[in-house]
């Protein structure tokens, strides 16, 4: 039973086989309901982060950076891991590159373009660094593989071992700059006063906010995916817009709610965290459980464009002496993202994802 249960949520072919039996219309209101899973589950996540900042006196960001990309990056490593495992490593690289482009590119750049989005340097110039040095040293290992290795390149046990090691020293090492954070930054404008909830009541609107969006997105996306199909929208399109925006829903869903309620600095946290943790805890946990192959459209394809987008990041952080991210600057890290995207297709590129 247990096994069955994992293959539901670890096996790609199996979730879609099973939307596959269903209508066209019991699909669309399935697709209505994720959405409303999605957006509750956002709101109720956002709420319970803001009231436990209030309440432990750590920045939104930090929360961010830690619960709440930990949250939303915990689908990708499941499925990358039961991908890994159940003899399809390949997703798994996919899946934690894909993610990194589509976090930072689209998700960023959208709440940039949205809202007046604050830099956090202390933060940012710890984790941010640790964001872009931590998928660098992975481009890094990749290429010394492929010159080294007389077949197939691939990240091999020692490589996840590696990375999840890093992984436990960047927790760490968040922890250390939390504390620090707390006396050395200003207080945060929290807005209107309102009633604090229980420090219990506000882990169970974490938990509960976090089960909706993963439950809501993992449907979400093979419901969309089976109705684009069936309205005759090409595979590889399918693969490159549908599939890569869905996985990246519970980052997409959480900016949205921190914007709407006025704390952009989450989103910040959960991007920059979720890029560190896609490479360190995704590819990291699914290199252990069995090697990942590298395709070739990495080395001059994904790996690039993940590259171009995270040091824009960087260099966007070192830039902005006024304490917020420039609206001009979402625009572009968009237009990377959509410039991937497309060329994606146009030169019938296998998806990351």
């Amino acid at each position: 039973m247990n096994n069955s249960i994992l293959s539901w949520i670890g096996d790609e072919t199996l979730l879609q086989g099973l939307v596959a039996e269903q209508s066209t219309w019991v699909l669309l209101i399935i697709i209505a309901i994720c959405i409303a899973m999605l957006s509750m589950g956002a709101d109720w996540m956002i709420d319970g982060v803001v009231d436990l900042a209030e309440r432990t006196g750590a920045p939104k960001i930090v929360i961010g950076a830690t619960v709440v990309s930990l949250g939303t990056t915990l689908p990708e490593a499941f499925v990358s891991v039961m991908a890994a495992y159940m003899g399809n490593p390949g997703l798994a690289l996919g899946n934690g590159v894909g993610s990194i482009i589509a976090d930072t590119g689209l998700i960023f750049g959208l709440t940039c373009v949205l809202a007046a989005v604050p830099v956090n340097r202390f933060i940012l110039n710890r984790t941010g660094w640790v964001q872009v040095g931590s998928a660098t040293l992975l481009v890094l290992i990749a290429v010394g593989v492929y010159f080294m290795t007389d077949g197939e390149p691939r990240l091999e046990h020692w490589v996840g071992y590696l990375f999840l090691g890093l992984l436990v020293l960047y927790l760490y090492m968040t922890y250390v700059w939390a504390k620090q954070g707390t006396v050395m930054l200003p207080d945060e404008d929290e807005g209107p006063e309102h009633e604090l909830k229980s420090v219990s009541k506000s882990w169970v609107l974490i938990v509960g906010g976090l089960t909706l969006v993963i439950i809501g997105a993992r449907i979400l996306v093979p419901s969309a995916s089976e109705i684009a199909a069936r309205f005759g929208v090409p595979e590889d399109v399918i693969a490159a817009t549908m599939v890569a925006f869905g996985t990246s829903l519970p980052e997409l869903m959480t900016a949205i709610a921190a914007v709407r309620k006025g704390h952009p600095e989450i989103t910040v946290g959960n991007i920059v965290g979720a890029d560190v943790l896609n490479v360190l805890f995704v590819i990291g946990a699914a290199a252990v459980a069995a090697p990942l192959v590298i395709p070739m459209n990495f080395y001059y394809f994904h790996f690039p464009a993940m590259l171009i987008i995270l040091y824009s990041f960087r260099v966007f952080i070192s830039m902005n002496k006024e304490g917020v991210f420039y609206r001009w600057q979402g625009f572009w890290l968009l237009g990377v993202y959509l410039t991937y995207v497309i060329m994606q297709y146009a030169l019938n590129i296998e998806s990351a994802h």
